[in-house]
Protein backbone atom coordinates (compact mmCIF):
# COMPACT_ATOMS: atom_id res chain seq x y z
CA UNK A 1 0.00 0.00 0.00
CA UNK A 2 1.38 3.40 -0.99
CA UNK A 3 0.02 6.49 0.73
CA UNK A 4 0.83 9.65 -1.20
CA UNK A 5 0.21 13.36 -1.19
CA UNK A 6 0.85 15.51 -4.25
CA UNK A 7 0.29 19.08 -5.34
CA UNK A 8 1.86 19.80 -8.71
CA UNK A 9 2.37 16.14 -9.66
CA UNK A 10 6.00 15.39 -8.77
CA UNK A 11 5.10 12.97 -6.00
CA UNK A 12 2.21 11.43 -7.91
CA UNK A 13 4.71 10.39 -10.58
CA UNK A 14 7.01 8.76 -8.01
CA UNK A 15 4.13 6.99 -6.27
CA UNK A 16 2.81 5.70 -9.60
CA UNK A 17 6.25 4.36 -10.55
CA UNK A 18 6.49 2.58 -7.20
CA UNK A 19 3.02 1.10 -7.59
CA UNK A 20 3.95 -0.23 -11.02
CA UNK A 21 7.17 -1.75 -9.67
CA UNK A 22 5.66 -3.34 -6.54
CA UNK A 23 2.16 -4.13 -7.79
CA UNK A 24 0.73 -2.44 -4.72
CA UNK A 25 -2.23 -0.09 -4.41
CA UNK A 26 -2.17 3.70 -4.29
CA UNK A 27 -4.05 5.67 -1.63
CA UNK A 28 -4.36 9.45 -1.90
CA UNK A 29 -3.81 10.98 1.53
CA UNK A 30 -5.76 14.09 0.50
CA UNK A 31 -8.78 12.07 -0.59
CA UNK A 32 -8.61 9.94 2.56
CA UNK A 33 -8.53 13.03 4.78
CA UNK A 34 -11.39 14.74 2.93
CA UNK A 35 -13.46 11.53 3.22
CA UNK A 36 -12.44 10.82 6.83
CA UNK A 37 -10.83 7.48 5.98
CA UNK A 38 -8.06 6.46 8.39
CA UNK A 39 -8.46 2.70 8.81
CA UNK A 40 -6.74 0.42 6.29
CA UNK A 41 -6.11 -3.32 6.30
CA UNK A 42 -2.77 -4.67 5.13
CA UNK A 43 -2.23 -7.92 3.31
CA UNK A 44 0.41 -10.34 4.58
CA UNK A 45 3.89 -9.12 3.62
CA UNK A 46 2.58 -5.98 1.96
CA UNK A 47 4.96 -3.03 1.79
CA UNK A 48 3.82 0.25 3.33
CA UNK A 49 5.03 3.38 1.57
CA UNK A 50 4.60 7.08 2.32
CA UNK A 51 5.31 9.45 -0.57
CA UNK A 52 5.13 13.22 -0.24
CA UNK A 53 6.85 16.50 -1.14
CA UNK A 54 9.02 18.39 1.34
CA UNK A 55 7.26 21.45 2.82
CA UNK A 56 9.57 23.64 4.89
CA UNK A 57 12.04 20.78 5.41
CA UNK A 58 9.26 18.71 6.97
CA UNK A 59 6.50 16.37 5.81
CA UNK A 60 3.41 18.40 4.82
CA UNK A 61 1.19 18.93 7.84
CA UNK A 62 -1.65 17.02 6.15
CA UNK A 63 0.62 13.96 5.96
CA UNK A 64 1.57 14.21 9.63
CA UNK A 65 -2.04 14.70 10.74
CA UNK A 66 -3.11 11.75 8.61
CA UNK A 67 -0.51 9.47 10.19
CA UNK A 68 -1.54 10.50 13.71
CA UNK A 69 -5.05 9.20 12.97
CA UNK A 70 -3.96 6.24 10.84
CA UNK A 71 -4.78 2.67 11.83
CA UNK A 72 -3.02 -0.09 9.87
CA UNK A 73 -4.82 -3.32 10.67
CA UNK A 74 -2.64 -6.38 10.37
CA UNK A 75 0.65 -4.49 10.61
CA UNK A 76 3.58 -6.32 12.17
CA UNK A 77 7.36 -6.03 11.91
CA UNK A 78 7.41 -8.31 8.86
CA UNK A 79 5.83 -5.47 6.88
CA UNK A 80 8.42 -3.28 5.19
CA UNK A 81 7.74 0.45 5.70
CA UNK A 82 9.51 3.10 3.64
CA UNK A 83 9.22 6.77 2.78
CA UNK A 84 10.00 8.55 -0.48
CA UNK A 85 10.13 12.35 -0.60
CA UNK A 86 10.40 14.74 -3.53
CA UNK A 87 12.28 17.95 -2.85
CA UNK A 88 13.92 20.96 -4.47
CA UNK A 89 17.23 20.28 -2.75
CA UNK A 90 17.52 18.64 0.68
CA UNK A 91 15.22 17.14 3.30
CA UNK A 92 16.55 18.38 6.64
CA UNK A 93 15.01 16.42 9.51
CA UNK A 94 11.96 15.36 7.51
CA UNK A 95 12.44 11.64 8.02
CA UNK A 96 13.20 12.10 11.72
CA UNK A 97 9.80 13.75 12.14
CA UNK A 98 8.16 11.03 10.07
CA UNK A 99 9.83 8.19 11.98
CA UNK A 100 8.58 9.59 15.29
CA UNK A 101 5.06 10.06 13.93
CA UNK A 102 5.01 6.46 12.71
CA UNK A 103 6.50 5.13 15.93
CA UNK A 104 3.66 6.79 17.84
CA UNK A 105 1.17 4.57 15.99
CA UNK A 106 3.33 1.45 16.33
CA UNK A 107 4.92 1.47 12.86
CA UNK A 108 8.68 1.34 12.20
CA UNK A 109 10.20 3.33 9.34
CA UNK A 110 12.66 0.91 7.75
CA UNK A 111 14.15 2.97 4.91
CA UNK A 112 13.92 6.45 3.40
CA UNK A 113 14.62 7.93 0.00
CA UNK A 114 14.42 11.30 -1.71
CA UNK A 115 14.81 12.66 -5.21
CA UNK A 116 15.35 16.21 -6.44
CA UNK A 117 12.53 17.54 -8.57
CA UNK A 118 11.78 21.00 -10.01
CA UNK A 119 11.02 23.75 -7.50
CA UNK A 120 7.33 24.46 -6.96
CA UNK A 121 7.48 27.36 -4.49
CA UNK A 122 7.52 31.08 -5.21
CA UNK A 123 8.75 32.55 -1.95
CA UNK A 124 8.50 36.29 -1.26
CA UNK A 125 11.25 38.46 -2.76
CA UNK A 126 12.79 35.77 -4.99
CA UNK A 127 11.49 33.53 -7.77
CA UNK A 128 12.53 29.97 -6.95
CA UNK A 129 10.67 28.25 -9.79
CA UNK A 130 13.15 26.65 -12.17
CA UNK A 131 13.39 27.81 -15.75
CA UNK A 132 11.72 25.38 -18.18
CA UNK A 133 15.08 24.04 -19.36
CA UNK A 134 16.29 23.44 -15.82
CA UNK A 135 12.99 21.82 -14.86
CA UNK A 136 13.22 19.46 -17.82
CA UNK A 137 16.78 18.48 -16.89
CA UNK A 138 15.76 17.86 -13.28
CA UNK A 139 12.90 15.62 -14.35
CA UNK A 140 15.16 13.65 -16.70
CA UNK A 141 17.74 13.20 -13.91
CA UNK A 142 15.02 12.28 -11.40
CA UNK A 143 13.74 9.48 -13.60
CA UNK A 144 17.21 7.91 -13.53
CA UNK A 145 17.49 8.30 -9.75
CA UNK A 146 14.09 6.72 -9.21
CA UNK A 147 15.10 3.78 -11.40
CA UNK A 148 18.16 3.32 -9.19
CA UNK A 149 16.18 3.42 -5.94
CA UNK A 150 13.30 1.15 -6.92
CA UNK A 151 15.21 -2.17 -6.49
CA UNK A 152 15.86 -1.40 -2.80
CA UNK A 153 12.13 -0.87 -2.25
CA UNK A 154 11.09 -3.90 -4.26
CA UNK A 155 13.70 -5.96 -2.39
CA UNK A 156 12.54 -4.63 1.01
CA UNK A 157 16.03 -3.48 1.95
CA UNK A 158 16.03 -2.12 5.51
CA UNK A 159 18.14 0.67 7.00
CA UNK A 160 18.63 2.45 3.68
CA UNK A 161 18.99 6.24 3.95
CA UNK A 162 19.26 7.45 0.37
CA UNK A 163 18.75 11.20 0.73
CA UNK A 164 20.53 14.52 1.31
CA UNK A 165 19.91 15.67 4.88
CA UNK A 166 21.49 19.15 4.30
CA UNK A 167 24.31 20.97 6.08
CA UNK A 168 22.03 22.66 8.60
CA UNK A 169 19.14 20.22 9.15
CA UNK A 170 18.12 21.56 12.56
CA UNK A 171 18.09 25.20 11.44
CA UNK A 172 16.18 24.33 8.28
CA UNK A 173 13.59 22.00 9.78
CA UNK A 174 13.12 23.47 13.23
CA UNK A 175 13.62 27.22 12.75
CA UNK A 176 12.72 27.82 9.11
CA UNK A 177 10.20 24.99 9.11
CA UNK A 178 8.35 26.51 12.05
CA UNK A 179 8.27 29.89 10.32
CA UNK A 180 7.00 28.26 7.14
CA UNK A 181 4.21 26.42 8.93
CA UNK A 182 3.13 29.45 10.95
CA UNK A 183 3.19 32.16 8.29
CA UNK A 184 3.21 30.51 4.87
CA UNK A 185 0.70 27.66 5.15
CA UNK A 186 -2.56 29.55 4.69
CA UNK A 187 -5.20 30.10 2.03
CA UNK A 188 -5.95 33.62 3.29
CA UNK A 189 -3.37 35.16 0.97
CA UNK A 190 -4.68 33.81 -2.33
CA UNK A 191 -6.39 36.34 -4.59
CA UNK A 192 -7.77 36.22 -8.12
CA UNK A 193 -7.65 38.84 -10.85
CA UNK A 194 -11.29 38.61 -11.97
CA UNK A 195 -10.54 40.46 -15.22
CA UNK A 196 -8.00 37.80 -16.21
CA UNK A 197 -9.81 34.73 -14.84
CA UNK A 198 -11.21 32.43 -17.54
CA UNK A 199 -13.81 30.84 -15.23
CA UNK A 200 -12.42 27.47 -16.39
CA UNK A 201 -12.56 25.78 -12.95
CA UNK A 202 -9.09 24.33 -13.46
CA UNK A 203 -7.92 25.54 -10.04
CA UNK A 204 -10.90 23.90 -8.37
CA UNK A 205 -10.26 20.64 -10.21
CA UNK A 206 -6.57 20.40 -9.28
CA UNK A 207 -6.86 21.43 -5.61
CA UNK A 208 -5.95 18.19 -3.82
CA UNK A 209 -7.99 19.01 -0.70
CA UNK A 210 -11.18 20.37 -2.27
CA UNK A 211 -10.62 23.85 -0.88
CA UNK A 212 -11.79 25.86 -3.90
CA UNK A 213 -15.29 26.50 -5.22
CA UNK A 214 -16.71 28.53 -8.08
CA UNK A 215 -18.25 31.77 -6.86
CA UNK A 216 -21.53 33.17 -8.13
CA UNK A 217 -19.71 34.87 -10.99
CA UNK A 218 -17.48 31.86 -11.74
CA UNK A 219 -14.41 33.36 -10.08
CA UNK A 220 -12.81 30.84 -7.68
CA UNK A 221 -13.20 31.24 -3.95
CA UNK A 222 -11.24 29.50 -1.21
CA UNK A 223 -13.38 27.64 1.31
CA UNK A 224 -10.96 27.96 4.25
CA UNK A 225 -11.56 24.32 5.17
CA UNK A 226 -8.33 24.11 7.16
CA UNK A 227 -6.66 21.68 4.75
CA UNK A 228 -4.76 24.07 2.46
CA UNK A 229 -1.06 23.18 2.37
CA UNK A 230 -0.14 26.02 -0.02
CA UNK A 231 1.01 23.43 -2.54
CA UNK A 232 0.29 26.07 -5.22
CA UNK A 233 -1.36 23.57 -7.56
CA UNK A 234 -4.05 26.19 -8.21
CA UNK A 235 -1.49 28.87 -9.02
CA UNK A 236 0.65 26.69 -11.26
CA UNK A 237 -2.24 25.25 -13.28
CA UNK A 238 -4.02 28.56 -13.91
CA UNK A 239 -3.86 29.06 -17.71
CA UNK A 240 -4.40 32.81 -17.38
CA UNK A 241 -1.96 33.35 -14.49
CA UNK A 242 -4.86 35.02 -12.67
CA UNK A 243 -4.08 33.61 -9.19
CA UNK A 244 -1.70 35.41 -6.88
CA UNK A 245 -0.38 34.70 -3.39
CA UNK A 246 0.29 37.59 -1.01
CA UNK A 247 0.94 39.94 -3.92
CA UNK A 248 4.29 38.21 -4.48
CA UNK A 249 3.72 35.73 -7.31
CA UNK A 250 2.39 37.96 -10.11
CA UNK A 251 4.29 37.35 -13.32
CA UNK A 252 6.48 34.63 -11.84
CA UNK A 253 6.99 31.21 -13.36
CA UNK A 254 4.57 28.31 -13.20
CA UNK A 255 5.25 24.59 -13.12
CA UNK A 256 3.46 21.27 -13.02
CA UNK A 257 4.94 17.84 -13.58
CA UNK A 258 3.23 16.52 -16.69
CA UNK A 259 4.29 19.51 -18.75
CA UNK A 260 7.90 19.06 -17.69
CA UNK A 261 7.79 15.29 -18.28
CA UNK A 262 6.39 15.74 -21.78
CA UNK A 263 9.08 18.23 -22.75
CA UNK A 264 11.83 16.14 -21.16
CA UNK A 265 10.65 13.12 -23.17
CA UNK A 266 10.59 15.15 -26.36
CA UNK A 267 14.11 16.41 -25.68
CA UNK A 268 15.34 12.85 -25.09
CA UNK A 269 13.91 11.78 -28.45
CA UNK A 270 15.60 14.75 -30.14
CA UNK A 271 18.95 13.92 -28.51
CA UNK A 272 18.71 10.32 -29.66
Amino acid sequence: MIFFFTGTGNTRYVATRLAEATGERLVSIAEAVVNGEYIFTLEAGERVGFCFPIHGWRPPFIVRDFIKRLSLRGYDEDHFCYAFATCGDDVGLTFDYLARDLQAIGVRLDSAFSVIMPETYNFPVIDQIDTPDRAHRKVADAIGHIDRMIPAIVGRQREVSDYNKSRWPRINSRLLGSFFLKYWVTDDKFTVDASACLRCDKCREVCPVGNISSGDDGVPQWLHNGLCTTCFACYHHCPAHAIDFAGRTRGKRQYFFHSALLQASQQEKTDN
